[in-house]
């Protein structure tokens, strides 16, 4: 890291998940209050004023710590020492945005989060839910004896977007098209953004599943309900800037992006294709001809991300 990039480490004053005070080796002893979170981008006004009036804690921190964001460009970078860290940091930096959404009585707050095949999207954006819906359903019941069964946060996967075999099939080259599926080509944005806009202005609404065991998409199998006011949409090209794909970018309240090293990630991602039944040297030929082509075009699209996210072993 670059010795005129600061290193910063960004908590709320109230923690829904405690953090050890004595895990943070501080270099220096000021401390200072942030009305908004210091380098976060707001691509719309609505985010702006979700935002506003936010209490954080700016602390220099020496040695290791569970989770820190640095600044880079004004991108914050979260990474700890432990994915479990990463997924408490991120869940409460949405909680008090859950809050203010109920407060306002405002429709949804949409976050986009990217990043290559193998990098672990799925698997973070659930473990962030869950970690919400958790802390909303004890927030919730503390206010009424009721039981609460309504979630605040839901994810919603981008692979029920893949265009179907039948669609491949009637492409000029069909067997490049099967090959290279997972390529951006192999999607259909357009419906993404119709399901987009009616996340935004409508309350429920279906969305497309994917069928990996069929290989096709299941349509209106993802119910979002007008309960779900948190939303992390998953996927691979969310942040590309051409055709349709440019304005399914805009369209998100925040943007994050999973980074990882790309022999890493196609390392799990050839891992995954030999796991499915694929032959070690089919699987690696998958990988050299379509993921990592894939991966590198999404690696681009890091810098029109509002937060950086380090991929940690899990």
């Amino acid at each position: 890291m670059p010795q005129n990039r600061s290193i910063l480490c960004f908590y709320p004053l109230i923690h829904p998940f405690p953090i050890c005070q004595e895990s943070l080796a501080v270099r220096s002893r000021q401390h200072v209050k942030w009305q908004c979170f210091p380098g976060f981008s707001s691509p719309t006004k609505r985010t702006s004023q979700l935002m506003l009036g936010q209490n954080w804690v700016h602390s220099v921190q020496q040695s290791n710590q569970k989770v820190i964001c640095y600044q880079k460009k004004s991108v914050p970078v979260v990474e700890g020492r432990s994915i479990e860290e990463v997924y408490d940091a991120l869940a409460e930096r949405l909680l008090s945005t859950a809050t203010k959404m109920q407060d306002l009585n405002s429709n949804r707050y949409i976050v986009g989060l990217a990043g290559p095949p193998g990098a672990g999207k799925s698997t973070l954006a659930s473990e962030v839910v869950c970690r919400i819906n958790k802390h909303w359903s004890q927030k919730t019941s503390k206010k009424d004896s009721a039981p609460q069964n309504d979630n605040v946060g839901i994810v919603l996967p981008m692979d029920g977007f893949h265009l179907y075999r039948f669609q491949l099939d009637a492409m000029e080259d069909p067997e490049e098209a099967h090959a290279r599926r997972g390529a951006p080509w192999t999607f259909n944005p357009d419906l993404l953004l119709t399901c987009l806009h009616a996340l935004r202005n409508e309350g429920s609404v279906y969305a497309p599943s994917f069928d990996h065991g069929v290989g096709d998409p299941v349509e209106e199998d993802v119910f979002v309900s007008s309960q779900h006011k948190i939303v992390i949409v998953e996927g691979n090209y969310l942040f590309l800037e051409e055709g349709a794909w440019k304005d399914v970018c805009s369209m998100f309240d925040e943007k994050w992006f999973l980074d990882i090293d790309i022999d890493t990630a196609m390392q799990r991602v050839q891992k995954r294709h030999i796991n499915t039944g694929k032959e070690p040297h089919v699987a690696k030929r998958r990988v050299e001809y379509n993921d990592r082509p894939n991966a590198e075009l999404i690696i681009k699209t890091k810098k029109n991300a509002d937060l950086v996210i380090r991929s940690v072993d899990f």
